[in-house]
């Protein structure tokens, strides 16, 4: 591919959603710098989003705690886009249920960010996706799971519940919007740290997968580019745990 092509190719932006920490500001960063145009969703404020927008990538608030706020954004990106290269449904809460009550607010929540945000934004843009697809030969929906959407989870009941659906997503859209947009999910278990972990925790957190590492965003950040690169990868559902499904086996 000619650089004059896949400068064009780029034109259209790639929108993350949640962009502005952990996997999905790495991201950004990452993909802005092999000269993708970049569109970010916030829903809080961060010192980082200055610099971002000041060196060149778009940030848009956006709070998915309710449909009104999902259709705001999908009315947003519908304005101001023909057409786009990519979307990563990044966005991410992890509450737990409390006090092991059914939380109705919290599966809303869960159900909100993890579903209909994705459901929604992909109804409203799949015509732009497909645009592009049919100019340069692909596009993409990347939605960002969770290993718990496979195994469950006995403290994020609703989250675990709501990453499933969003799998689900995946092998719908997948079928729905090919051959011109290609449409996986990643489900990582456990790429990075928190700040606030203790060491005895980050001992035992490694200690979960066979591989015992706990491998950063990069990991994330370069199977995104890999999604990205491929022209024959949809319906899939990647799994980055380090080889956590079998480290309970004989």
């Amino acid at each position: 591919m000619t650089d004059s092509l896949q400068s064009n190719k780029n034109a259209d932006p790639v929108i993350i959603t949640g962009g502005a920490q952990r996997v999905g500001l790495a991201t950004a960063i990452e993909l802005q710098k092999k000269g993708y145009k970049v569109v970010i969703t916030y829903r809080k404020y961060r010192p980082i989003l200055d610099e971002l927008e000041s060196n060149g990538i778009t940030i848009v608030h956006a709070d998915f705690g309710n449909e009104q706020g999902i259709q705001r954004l999908t009315e947003e990106l519908c304005s101001r886009f023909n057409s786009l290269r990519a979307i990563i449904h990044n966005a991410s809460e992890w509450l737990p249920e409390s006090h092991n009550q059914a939380d109705e607010s919290v599966m809303q929540r869960m159900i909100n960010t993890h579903v209909m945000a994705p459901y929604l934004i992909n109804q409203a843009c799949g015509d732009m996706l497909i645009r592009h697809g049919e100019k340069y030969g692909y596009a993409d929906i990347i939605h960002m799971s969770d290993y718990v959407a496979a195994s469950g989870s006995k403290k994020h009941i609703a989250y675990a519940a709501s990453k499933a659906a969003l799998d689900n997503l995946t092998l719908s859209y997948a079928s729905k919007l090919a051959p011109w947009v290609k449409v996986n999910s990643i489900a990582p278990a456990l790429l990075m740290f928190n700040e606030d972990d203790d060491e005895q925790y980050r001992e035992k957190a490694k200690k979960k997968s066979l591989l015992g590492n706990v491998p950063g965003a990069s990991e994330g950040v370069n199977t995104i580019q890999y999604i990205l690169e491929s022209q024959y990868l949809t319906g899939k559902i990647i799994a980055l745990d380090g080889g956590r499904h079998l480290s309970r086996a004989g």
